[in-house]
């Protein structure tokens, strides 16, 4: 399939199958997942980065145990609205993941400023100290980045 807009993703995925949402960071990717009917983002797993082949095998196989049909990926937009370096790489990493499997819908998703809301929240409001925020931080800004998605098409589609 192709990179996509988010609001062309649902046309190319099957009507009852979860979407994949990634936080890709310089050593890690964090990794989260839709229910059935993409209501709800749960953040799934922390993949740590290893060689890119390596990375796509582990992120497909979670995706398949899940029965994910199609990706949301972050992009980090600067706060003006351009797109550096992090956004070049995350976009790079979309098409690389195409030249694997080429049955992938991908679309991304701002997620300016996600990491920095997520540490936020696991700090005031869930008390979780430094060394486990370490561990949960990029999953659960996947979580944020496909929430923030999958909010965005429940708008922009009509009632069923």
């Amino acid at each position: 399939m192709a990179v996509v807009e988010l609001t062309e993703l649902p046309a190319l995925l099957p009507r009852y199958a979860p979407l994949a949402g990634l936080d890709l960071g310089e050593k890690t990717i964090g990794v989260a997942v839709s229910d059935a009917t993409r209501m709800v983002a749960s953040p799934l797993e922390t993949i740590r980065k290893t060689k890119f082949t390596d990375d796509a095998a582990a992120l497909f196989r979670l995706m398949e145990s899940r029965g994910a049909a199609g990706i949301v990926i972050g992009l980090p937009v600067n706060m003006d609205g351009t797109e550096g370096p992090r956004c070049q790489s995350n976009r790079a990493f979309a098409r690389n993941l195409l030249r694997l499997r080429d049955d992938l819908a991908i679309a991304f998703w701002d997620e300016r400023m996600s990491t920095m809301a997520v540490n936020r929240m696991l700090i005031d409001e869930a008390d979780v100290s430094r060394a486990r925020r370490a561990e949960v931080v990029d999953k659960a800004a996947a979580a944020w980045i496909l929430q923030g998605a999958l909010d965005r098409l429940r708008l922009s589609s009509p009632p069923a």
